[in-house]
């Protein structure tokens, strides 16, 4: 059986997990250009280049072995599932509702026979782990077709999140990778994500802890405090996609400039020697040269 991965940390940390839940259940995973006899995509629909990546994967799987199980699971399916299912190739498509149990699923339906013995192999599991945390996202930038293909807003229980990482840190992973589509709206029985943030690092034994992507207007000095404890990893991924407030304003996005140089100097003053990414839209439809420029001198 062989696992391949398009698009955000969050689909890694579903395809971690279905990697587990089939080593567990006794299925050999190998690398995917082995021949597998199963091929599963977890797939992604964010851009052009990815539906097009997914497209490439998928025949390559078939025709590495024409008598293989190939499925395709996640965002593409969820935005095009019979262009998915009408490609030469694929016998299975599962949306993301369909994900859950993934490994049951294909059994219950006939497709897998689940093998006489199980033995869980680490041989495909690393020493990072993903976790997801949160899913959905309820901002409809208007780029963005995310909201369409995971849905709304909702979080995992904390109690779950923090099982979830005392078994990866059994299983002997040292860095824990939060993800989500939103990782910065997580909220379950009035914990947020501080609040989770707090309890992973007082009842676990993580040694390493990061996050995924944040917005602007989601740091705070009570989460920056946190970074008190040197196993929060010093990277902050904050998404600004624009450093013009009127392309900020066409994108959606829900801060402005000024409220990104903010959350930088609060990061900074918080979080010596920290490190911060970002990602930024060039050509967003009508952008001008000097939007461009805005975008360009903000960045410097």
């Amino acid at each position: 059986m062989a696992l391949d991965t398009v698009g955000c940390k969050l689909n890694q940390a579903e395809s971690q997990l279905f990697a587990r839940q089939f080593a567990e259940a006794g299925y050999r995973l190998v690398p995917a250009d082995n021949g597998a006899d199963v091929y599963i995509l977890n797939s992604c629909t964010v851009t052009h280049v990815a539906d097009s990546k997914c497209r490439k994967l998928l025949g390559q799987a078939r025709r590495r072995n024409p008598e293989a199980l190939v499925v395709a699971v996640g965002c593409y399916v969820e935005r095009a599932r019979q262009e998915l299912a009408r490609l030469k190739g694929v016998d299975l498509v599962l949306d993301n509702d369909q994900k859950v149990n993934l490994v049951s699923r294909l059994e219950q339906a006939g497709y897998l026979s689940r093998p006489a013995t199980a033995a869980l192999s680490n041989a495909v599991l690393r020493t990072r782990a993903f976790v997801k945390v949160q899913d959905g996202c309820n901002n409809f930038c208007s780029y963005c077709i995310v909201p369409l293909v995971r849905g709304r807003e909702r979080s995992l229980p904390a109690d779950g999140v923090i099982s979830e990482i005392k078994r990866r840190v059994a299983d002997g992973d040292k860095e824990i990778v939060l993800t989500g589509t939103e990782i910065g709206a997580y909220s379950c029985a009035d914990i947020g994500l501080a609040g989770l943030l707090k309890r992973i690092l007082e009842e676990t034994g993580v040694a390493r802890l990061r996050l995924s992507s944040l917005q602007p207007q989601e740091i705070t000095p009570e989460l920056l405090r946190l970074w008190n404890d040197s196993r929060l990893c010093r990277h902050f991924h904050l998404s600004l996609q624009s450093g013009s407030d009127v392309v900020l304003q066409r994108m959606g996005r829900r801060y402005d400039s000024a409220d990104y140089r903010r959350a930088v100097a609060l990061i900074r003053e918080a979080v010596p020697g920290v490190a911060i990414t970002t990602d930024i839209i060039v050509g967003f439809p009508d952008e001008s040269d000097e939007e461009f420029r805005e975008s360009y001198d903000f960045a410097k």
